[in-house]
């Protein structure tokens, strides 16, 4: 008996740990035409290595992004043109953020830590759908690119490296 419990805890121990082997969202929903606080939480460097940086790519439909900055990281933004034009407070928005990258720090491989932007989800985003965020993290020479979206049907779980993503609501 005590063998099959020591198995059982193992297996436990084991799963739980696959399952935060990756770069997550701490809030896994959101709706649209609201704004979002993002917390990506990234719990372990690459191969044992020391994370230094940190980038995420920001999809279409998510406008206004403010990162917020960390203490011992150099905080910068890449900027660009949307698709289309979308509205903030009844003005057209055309260009934003389309990349925050956290770079020059030093998050040790046996630590935890968040990396925090807000948002706006626009109104048009697909209810019902995920909405993914690819992030790059790199490592002291090595790379983790989280960036695989599931097709259409395809489980998320079954990805190597997957993006992080949420899931929209409708508005309240």
């Amino acid at each position: 008996m005590n063998k099959f419990l020591l198995a059982a805890g193992a297996f436990l121990v084991l799963g739980t740990n696959a399952a935060f082997a990756h770069i997550t969202l701490e809030t896994q929903e959101a709706a649209v035409g609201s704004t979002y606080k993002a917390v990506l939480r990234v719990p372990h460097g690459c191969d044992g290595k020391a994370t230094t940086a940190v980038r995420v790519q920001i999809p279409e439909g998510v406008i206004a992004v403010k990162p917020m900055p960390k203490p011992g990281w150099t905080l910068q933004t890449k900027k660009g043109k949307y698709e289309k034009s979308y509205q903030l407070y009844g003005q057209p928005v055309a260009d934003g953020v389309k990349e925050v990258d956290w770079s020059g720090g030093n998050l040790p491989d046996e630590f935890y830590d968040e990396f925090v932007f807000r948002a706006m989800l626009t109104a048009d985003l697909p209810v019902g759908q995920k909405l993914y965020f690819p992030v790059v993290q790199e490592c002291d020479g090595a790379t983790e690119r989280w960036i695989e979206i599931p097709a259409t049907g395809q489980d998320a779980d079954a990805l190597e490296t997957p993006a992080p993503g949420i899931k929209l609501t409708p508005k309240k």
